[in-house]
């Protein structure tokens, strides 16, 4: 598997796994299986370099279970996020006050059991708080070496530039996958900048049937559209670090696989 340097320091296969789905049903409450969620989770650990999640998925149920399986002395570099509060109705709430963040790090770092977080991402900008003022608070914790990396989720190109004002910008996480591309102009500044791009929802679950070309190709490689896609956000740019989740080993070890899945180059101008 390609690698890509998180920060230029962390070194991870192209391919991680997100840690979304272990939770229960609508990303709330435990999962149905808690075992199962472990063996995922090991798993993973075994096949990928890169494991994301969230304080919000759950919320803190990926976070603990990540912590009581992998433990503190794991060799994957976990990436969570906060920001963003998830309720009972299946709200997500942007929260971003700088007082919210600091302590929301110290709860990530008590589920995570980790002394540092690896990379620890702003969830989302919060419409109610100046983002400056966010982006000040994470930096600040970088500086206390409570985070080793920043990064953001959510974010425009100007917000980008902005953060890059006051911290160095490890990875950005946002919605990108073949079927829904709105989000190009960011990917392109993060390739620019040398910034890993973690593109969120990268299966595009129920949409995959709307890009021209994906069943031949799969056709063509026997194999599955979901691999295609994987493979085909791979090629889109040497900073894509995909991470699809599943609460299945199998489906793990097949999003893993797409790693292998080499396209022709005219098969990536089809679908591109």
């Amino acid at each position: 598997m390609d690698t890509f340097d998180i920060g230029g320091e962390l070194t991870v296969g192209r391919i991680g796994f997100g840690a979304m789905r272990i939770t229960g049903e609508d990303i709330i409450g435990e999962p149905d299986n808690p075992e199962s969620a472990r063996e995922v989770l090991r798993r993973a650990a075994e096949l990928v370099d890169l494991i994301d999640t969230a304080d919000s998925y759950g919320p803190g149920v990926s976070e603990r279970l990540i912590g009581e399986t992998l433990g503190p002395d794991n060799e994957v570099v976990i990436a969570t996020k906060g920001g963003l509060l998830r309720n009972r109705d299946g709200e997500w709430l942007p929260r971003g006050d700088p007082d919210y963040l600091r302590n929301a790090v110290l709860c990530s770092l008590d589920r995570l059991r980790a002394d540092r977080i690896d990379l620890y991402q702003l969830h989302t900008p919060d419409p109610n708080v100046d983002f400056e003022a966010s982006i000040t608070a994470l930096a600040e914790l970088k500086d206390d070496g409570v985070i080793e990396h920043l990064g953001l989720s959510n974010v425009d190109v100007d917000q980008l530039d902005l953060a890059r004002d006051h911290v160095d910008v490890a990875t950005v996480q946002n919605r990108y996958n073949v079927a829904y591309r709105t989000e190009a102009a960011v990917l392109d500044a993060c390739e620019d900048y040398g910034i890993g791009f973690i593109p969120w929802y990268p299966l595009a679950a129920g949409e995959l049937g709307s890009v021209d070309g994906l069943t031949e190709v799969a056709n063509a490689h026997d194999t599955t559209v979901q691999s295609v896609a994987l493979a085909w956000l791979l090629e889109r740019s040497p900073v894509t670090l995909p991470i699809p989740g599943t609460a299945s080993v199998e489906h793990l070890e097949a999003n893993v696989a797409a790693a292998d899945l080499k396209l022709t180059g005219a098969e990536i101008a089809r679908l591109t």
